[in-house]
């Protein structure tokens, strides 16, 4: 009989649920606490782990059990909250998350979570962290403009031109643990005109399985694949939804760049507006279009063709 796990993650606790024993324990959320729960779940058949991403709360319970053969997945929140209205729960405490969560693992059909390396991990944060920076020195770009009071005004430049020379450091820093994680993959990547070290190294940070799934599962996982919305005689317009915000962004800048650069993109782009598309659905087919090449260029290591008008 299989056992699935259901695991409601905070800062200091995981609160676990097994099922179909019913039984509910409380653990530590640090080494020690992981350990405990290894060793607790040793005579149980556990077929799947189920947690929330939790802002990285639950990170290092998700490396322990995959380390120890585990299949974990790691879902989001808005996913548990849809299941938790389907199923007619209205209480919330930590032992009925939990409960919960073992729920969804018995019926959810997702795969798990991609056991990542340190080298991924390391590429991961950095690019975080650019993103973070980024962010900031756009916010106070915007409020020196606004500053009414000139005592503020030296001290928004100075943080500006600290984050300025910060995000250049961490560009070096990307670009060598890129480098150190999969070099031919990076320069691959950054040989399309358009793609720069900041683009190929989300994609290898966010999209571990680029180049390792089928056309239809890479766009899925960057939330470009259309979905229907058809019902009796009723036909809706495709839309995308869900997948991988953080890669879908850096893509979306990306792909303006790449239609600008290269002849190809640029027609698919201008036949799509001329039939009526607004901007950004031919922005995002120009997208899917890309990520499909890249996904192809990556799996067969070959060199990106810029295909003739």
């Amino acid at each position: 009989m299989f056992s699935y796990l259901g695991i409601d993650v905070s800062k200091d606790s995981l609160e676990i649920r097994i099922l179909p024993e019913d039984i509910g324990m409380s653990y530590a959320n640090n080494c020690a606490g992981f350990k405990a729960l290894i060793d607790w779940l040793k005579p149980y058949n556990v077929r799947r782990v189920l947690l929330e991403a939790t802002g990285g709360y639950e990170r290092a319970a998700m490396k322990s059990l995959q380390a120890v053969g585990l299949d974990v997945l790691r879902i989001n929140p808005r996913r548990v909250k849809s299941f938790a209205e389907a199923m007619g729960y209205r209480a919330k405490t930590d032992p009925i998350d939990a409960r919960l969560l073992a729920e969804f693992a018995h019926v959810v059909k997702d795969s798990g979570s991609r056991i990542t390396n340190v080298e991924q991990d390391n590429l991961r944060a950095l690019i975080q962290q650019r993103e973070n920076f980024v962010q900031q020195q756009s916010d106070d770009v915007r409020r020196l403009k606004t500053a009414s009071v000139d005592l503020v005004k030296p001290l928004l430049q100075s943080h500006i031109d600290y984050l300025t020379q910060a995000i250049k450091t961490l560009n070096n820093l990307i670009r060598q643990s890129a480098q150190v994680l999969d070099r031919d993959k990076i320069a691959r990547l950054c040989s399309v005109k358009g793609i720069g070290i900041v683009t190929a190294a989300s994609l290898m940070a966010y999209v571990p399985e680029l180049g390792e799934v089928g056309r239809r599962e890479i766009a899925a996982l960057l939330g470009v694949a259309p979905y229907n919305d058809d019902s009796g005689n009723h036909q809706g317009a495709r839309r995308i939804g869900g997948g991988r915000f953080a890669a879908r962004r850096a893509m979306y800048m990306a792909c303006w760049v790449v239609i600008q650069r290269q002849p190809e993109f640029k027609a698919r782009y201008e036949a799509l507006r001329q039939k009526g598309k607004c901007a950004k659905v031919a922005l995002i087919a120009c997208m899917r279009v890309l990520l499909i090449r890249l996904n192809a260029m990556i799996r067969d290591g070959a060199e990106w063709k810029e295909r003739a008008v």
